[in-house]
């Protein structure tokens, strides 16, 4: 009777699971069986081990294989126990030796010639066994995405190589970490001509991580304002770098250098659910969760799947979302600001100074009312984007310093860290109160103003943060009369609906 014991991982989620690999060789017809809640992927292994074996002059044991992939409960799928599967069937048939094999956790998809393959969640399977205080050994495919992890992995590229390793034969090469090289933002304010009242409607969303919706007729700037507010955004923490290559990591086998980016996703509008808020079998992040850390961009608001909006309501809130399945339930980080342009019409040009609507009130309340009030209240800043007289884009205007700007959003972004080490969006409305203290003049007028708008509360709770991120920027350490209005001034979807 022979036995081997190695160490692996599964990926469900962004969480990689320890998984163990137990190769057990017993007397009898010779067989392959595979044990352990593995779906048709895993199972299918046996066709490629074998080859991968027998091309590479290894011995396929006759005797009956048992392989149990433990615990026996936890979903395994993909290619990715390949590898240490075949390791565990020559150390059980003692055609390698390795002392060591406890030490060191592997995964690799294995080609019919022995070639290891890239697998999904690399980075993941390498920063928690990184916590395990083991060594890793990972196809040379994943070396970037795994060497996030800053730790001692391995890489090879295909079986003898892993074989000889543990042999002692030869030496595997190490990935090396790369430090994040953050570029410059491409697209910035500077391109944009007028519109003055929307820019600064970007800047305190920046600073206080708010959501936007930007709504005007075709053509005056929306799309192009809202891809230009990743770039008054910060660049990511060491913290969030990891979360958003985590992301990046389970969710395809191409990884590139974007991670080092704060995400900008933007779906079209005939996006189903499961795609924007994640799901499939199994299931898979959606864009929300691809934009963690970052922006999803929502053009044509109105024209998205009502239910698909209504999926976002719980998300904005918690800033996390939950798959549940049958067989297992799995949540993924969405923590993202959302940014959404509509026109106000279904022709688009109600309220325009230059060409008439042509859409009867019965149109327009019905386009309108695709985009339910308990969406638009978790929407922080309304804004409007009218159209500009045209000599305005002949005229050269006063730039600011961009890089002015940004120190001012990241001073501002500080004042709240230091403050509730949470930025202004995601304060509780308990500690808002701490935060906001208004005087009682002060109270009363913002509340007659909020009641004359018809606002609900949860509005009038997002409107003082709203306030408090303006305060921010202006460096004043209580909210003022300024703050609120302008505040107040940033619910033009509320005034024209």
């Amino acid at each position: 009777m022979s036995l081997a014991v190695v160490f692996t991982r599964a990926c469900i989620g962004i969480h990689a699971p320890l998984v163990t690999v137990e190769v057990h060789l017993t007397p009898g017809l010779p067989g392959f069986s595979i044990v352990g809640l593995a779906e048709t992927a895993v199972k299918e292994s046996r066709d490629r081990i074998r080859s991968a074996l027998i091309s590479n002059r290894f011995t396929l044991p006759a005797r009956k294989i048992i392989v149990n992939l433990a615990p026996a409960d936890l979903p395994k799928e993909g290619g990715r126990f390949d590898l240490p599967i075949a390791i565990a069937i020559l150390l059980a048939s003692k055609q390698i030796y390795a002392e060591n094999i406890a030490h060191y956790e592997l995964a690799g998809e294995l080609g019919l010639t022995g070639e290891i393959r890239s697998i999904k969640g690399a980075l993941p399977f390498a920063i928690q066994s990184k916590s395990a205080e083991r060594l890793c050994i990972l196809p040379q495919q994943n070396s970037y995405e795994s060497s996030l992890a800053e730790h001692e992995i391995y890489l090879a590229n295909h079986l003898t190589q892993v074989s000889n390793f543990f042999l002692g034969k030869c030496l595997l090469d190490k990935a090396q970490y790369q430090t994040p090289k953050f570029k410059p933002a491409i697209k910035t304010l500077h391109d944009i001509k007028g519109q003055a009242h929307a820019k600064k409607a970007l800047i305190v969303a920046a600073a206080g991580g708010h959501h936007v919706l930007l709504s005007g007729p075709p053509g005056t700037g929306k799309t192009m304002l809202a891809e230009r507010l990743n770039s008054l955004l910060p660049p990511p923490s060491q913290q969030e770098l990891l979360q958003i290559a985590s992301l990046k990591s389970v969710y395809s086998k191409c990884f590139s250098s974007k991670w080092q980016e704060r995400p900008f996703r933007s779906p079209h509008h005939s996006a189903s659910s499961p795609a924007l808020v994640g799901g499939g079998n199994p299931p898979k992040p959606g864009e929300i969760s691809l934009a963690h850390c970052g922006v999803l961009f929502l053009d044509e608001l109105p024209e998205f799947q009502r239910g698909v909006l209504e999926a976002l309501r719980e998300p904005l809130e918690s800033g996390e979302v939950t798959i549940s399945r049958a067989k297992q339930q799995l949540t993924f980080p969405a923590r993202f600001q959302l940014i959404a342009a509509m026109n106000p019409c279904p022709c688009g040009y109600l309220g325009d100074s230059e060409i008439p609507c042509r859409c009867t009130p019965n149109q327009i309340s019905n386009y309108q009312r695709k985009i339910s009030g308990p969406l638009l209240d978790r929407i922080d800043l309304h804004v409007g984007v009218l159209r500009l007289p045209f000599d305005t884009m002949l005229k050269e205007e006063a730039k600011p310093s961009l890089e002015k700007l940004y120190a001012s959003i990241d001073q501002a972004r500080k004042r709240q860290m230091e403050r509730q080490a949470l930025l202004n969006t995601h304060v509780s409305q308990k500690s808002l109160m701490d935060y906001c203290q208004l005087s009682q003049d002060l109270a009363i007028f913002y509340f007659e103003a909020c009641e004359k708008l018809k606002l609900s509360m949860r509005v009038t709770v997002k409107l003082l943060k709203v306030a408090r991120t303006i305060a921010d920027l202006n460096e004043h350490d209580a909210v003022k009369r300024e703050h609120l209005e302008q505040a107040l001034s940033y619910r033009y979807q509320e005034i024209t609906f």
